[in-house]
This record gives structure tokens, sequence and C-alpha cells, in this order.
């Protein structure tokens, strides 16, 4: 399978809160739900359509408590993405989490990119992760991601956790695909390509 993931960023990177206020996973965020005014019915199409052709899910612990609250308790046919979350395997990297909720769900701890080597190595289409900031840095710093889909979000949100620190490992990205919707979100597709060449 291909290793791939998906995060909607302001164009200042902040990707916390981005679907709205969560006063226990984001205490003191008063600028939650920056994302939903902007997405208009061709990029809401596209998030509907990336659901749809994962193979899997994997998410961070915090992510996956958020989906399997909200997407988790909803009957199936309710949409789209609702649908593919319920449908699909799950899997969650946590050395801390001690049940799984949702139907369908692994825990993966311990040697996570030994687990998921195993995963990529299974055939299929796509090992989707959406969210999960932490992961994401995680499985590039490992050279784990096969691809980085950002949706870029025409606002600048002034405050909040970035999908990448001020300081980091550097990483050069190849461009796959870019797109744009009506109302200023900017989709891009990106492969990592190694080490970045400095003028």
């Amino acid at each position: 399978m291909k290793l791939t993931t998906h995060t909607q960023v302001s164009v200042d990177g902040v990707m916390q809160g981005n679907g709205g206020r969560h006063p226990i996973l984001d205490p003191g965020f008063e600028r939650g739900g920056w994302a939903r005014p902007l997405f208009d019915s061709e990029a809401m199409a596209f998030v509907d359509e990336t659901y749809q052709r994962a193979d899997a899910f994997l998410f961070g612990r915090r992510t996956y408590e958020l989906f399997a609250g909200y997407w988790g308790a909803m009957p199936q046919g309710s949409g789209p993405i609702a649908d593919a979350l319920n449908a699909r395997p799950k899997y969650v990297a946590s050395n801390t989490l001690t049940g799984a909720p949702w139907p369908d769900t692994t825990v993966l701890s311990g040697d996570l990119a030994a687990a998921l080597r195993e995963l990529k190595a299974r055939p299929g289409g796509e090992l989707q992760v959406h969210g999960s900031g932490n992961l994401v840095r995680w499985l590039l710093d490992n050279q784990l991601a096969d691809e980085i889909t950002l949706l870029v979000c025409p606002v600048i949100v002034g405050q909040g956790t970035r999908l990448f620190p001020g300081s980091g490992p550097d990483l050069a990205l190849d461009l796959v695909e870019s797109r744009a919707y009506p109302k200023g979100i900017t989709v891009q597709v990106y492969r990592p390509a190694g080490r970045p060449r400095y003028a």
C-alpha cells in the first residue's frame, strides 16, 4: 500500500482546530473552525473522493480519538467520509492507548516503523493519514510517507499548532499535482525527494 498524508493547513501553516473548536482536545484555542467556511462543493467533492479511495486509515492517538467520537458515531449511509471510515480497517499509532472503541481498529505500539513497513508491503491502494500532525512529522523523518497532500486554506489563523515547527529536519519535495477551487483552497500533492539543494 502507498502511505499518503492529507492535511488541511492555513497559509501560515496552522493545522489545529481546522474543523471546529474542541474544548477537551484544544483547551483555550479560540480560533477553531477556520477551514469549514472555505470549502465549496468542488473542494468538498475532492475530500469525499479522497476518503473513498482509501484501503485503510492510519491515525495518531489524538486524531483517532477525535474521529472515533465524531465519525465513528455515525450510522452507515451518513455520507462518503463516515461510510469510508466506518467500513475500512483503521490503525492507530499509540503506546498509551489501552482500548480501541471504534470497530475494525488495530493499535500499533512498539516498533512502529517495522509495523508500517509490513502494512506498506501488503497489496492495496492507499493507507491514508488524515490530520495527525505528530505522526505526519514522524513518518517524514523516518522516510515512510510516499505522498503528502496539503489542502491550503486562504486564511491566516495567527496562532495554533503548525504542521511543521519553527525548526526541524529539511526535505525536498517533488510536485505531483496542483489544483485550485473557487473559494481559494489549493491542493498540492508532493512526493518526498531527499535533502534539498541549497544555492
